[in-house]
């Protein structure tokens, strides 16, 4: 990754945090979910119900008996393309103006507006 010196810069992703995303390529290809998180250092999006492993976790306390969580892992951004659910179909975005002059990203299939 980066040492100390040069620190990784940040990228400008097109899926924000509570977007709608389908997954475009890998093991989980077709899921749809929502992204929990974005990390634009990394390029990389958390996905609801997308990229699960299994991690086997140390007891902590004494008596205390380990146990299996289940959870996401992140993928990179471009393996998903932003979803439609009022159409269900994936779309490439575009940056648009409102009336009154705010730039809103839109779906090009429907011309869905996603910026509120």
């Amino acid at each position: 990754m980066a040492n100390k010196k040069n620190k990784p810069k940040s990228y400008k992703m097109h899926v924000k945090t509570g977007d709608t995303v389908q997954v475009i390529s890998g093991k989980d290809k077709g899921k749809v979910g929502e992204v929990i998180k974005a990390l634009p250092q990394e390029s990389k999006v958390l996905v609801q119900g997308v990229n699960i492993k299994t991690k086997h976790v140390k007891p902590q306390a004494e008596g205390e008996s380990g146990r299996i969580v289940t959870q996401e892992y992140p993928i990179h951004s471009s393996n998903v393309m932003l979803y439609s659910n009022k159409q269900n179909v994936a779309s490439r975005i575009c940056y648009t103006f409102t009336q009154e002059g705010k730039k809103v990203r839109m779906l090009k299939k429907t011309g869905e507006i996603l910026d509120k």
